[in-house]
């Protein structure tokens, strides 16, 4: 049997194989060094920085559900400058290594993030692509997502556009997919990344409280997968640029669904944090059921959904 081929283009971003690492699960990388070999992924996308350091949300920022988690971390960052002086060193020598890193860009206004990609672009010459988050809370528009809707969306990445040629990806609220996908399309969005989190609600019964700081929280992990990979599908049918599938992987059959919805590449997300190596396995039960596919290349897979 002839070598499996497993690299894949995401927007611009060569990767030797379609595992990359959801933001916010798996740190900025370095963290997980002693724990697996890091290089062997596709890419990581590191958790996501603003221009200036956020303080997040109070404690207790995450709970477990039955089938998932919920957190409610507020984005907790040290801001750009700070991840690129201590975590840069680290980064740039696993980029030397093969493994992309794709840094994801945070902010609560357009200007803000693109004050925040200004930093990046100039600080971070290693970073093959930045994701911008754009389930970040508005601030000045009564606190709705920056990408909520297609305006909204299109607006953040028109701007942040201008900033870079480089890849840019767009990190989408599990809200008006088609819509939202087409629109970041036209406005110029190398790639998407979805799902980001669902908005859930855990309660203690016995206190009355929430069990997070918040009444509110994101939802995540595998009760979440069924819906991303339909969302993966939806978005796949309507725009041309890559997908990266994220929500729920906790397998290399998870990860499949996501490919043959649409996704040229995945994210693992909750696995990370319950299992430390988890992507690692996952890439080798994904590349095993390409195999069992009887194809020479991955990409053959991608959208190959039969109904």
């Amino acid at each position: 049997m002839s070598e499996l081929k497993t690299a894949v283009d995401f927007g611009g971003v060569k990767m030797k194989n379609p595992v990359n690492t959801a933001s916010g699960t798996f740190g900025y990388g370095w963290q997980f060094s002693e724990l697996m070999d890091v290089s062997r992924l596709g890419a990581i996308t590191t958790k996501g920085c603003a221009a200036e350091p956020w303080a997040g949300n109070p404690a207790p920022r995450m709970t477990e559900v039955r089938g998932g988690m919920m957190n409610s971390v507020g984005l907790q960052n040290p801001g750009v400058e700070a991840f690129a002086r201590d975590s840069g060193p680290w980064l740039a020598d696993l980029t030397a290594s093969g493994t992309q890193v794709i840094c994801q860009v945070a902010g609560h206004s357009t200007e803000e993030y693109v004050a925040a990609l200004e930093l990046f672009c100039e600080l971070c010459p290693w970073a093959a692509g930045f994701e911008i988050n754009v389930s970040c809370p508005n601030l000045a528009a009564g606190g709705a997502a920056c990408g909520s809707t297609p305006e909204g969306a299109a607006d953040v990445m028109r701007a942040c556009r201008r900033v870079t040629d480089r890849p840019l990806f767009v990190k989408m609220a599990p809200v008006r997919v088609p819509e939202i996908a087409r629109a970041l399309e036209d406005a110029g969005a190398d790639g998407l990344t979805l799902i980001n989190s669902i908005p859930g609600m855990s309660i203690d019964v016995r206190t009355r409280r929430s069990k997070l700081s918040k009444p509110t929280g994101g939802l995540s992990g595998p009760l979440c997968h069924p819906i991303a990979v339909r969302m993966v599908w939806e978005a796949a049918q309507v725009v041309e640029i890559p997908i990266c599938g994220v929500g729920g992987i906790m397998s290399g059959e998870d990860a499949a669904e996501f490919i043959l919805a649409g996704a040229t590449c995945v994210g693992v997300g909750m696995a990370n944090l319950v299992e430390p190596g988890a992507a690692i396995r996952i890439l080798e039960e994904l590349e095993g059921w390409a195999r069992a596919q009887g194809v020479s290349d991955i990409n053959e897979l991608v959208g190959a959904l039969e109904w």
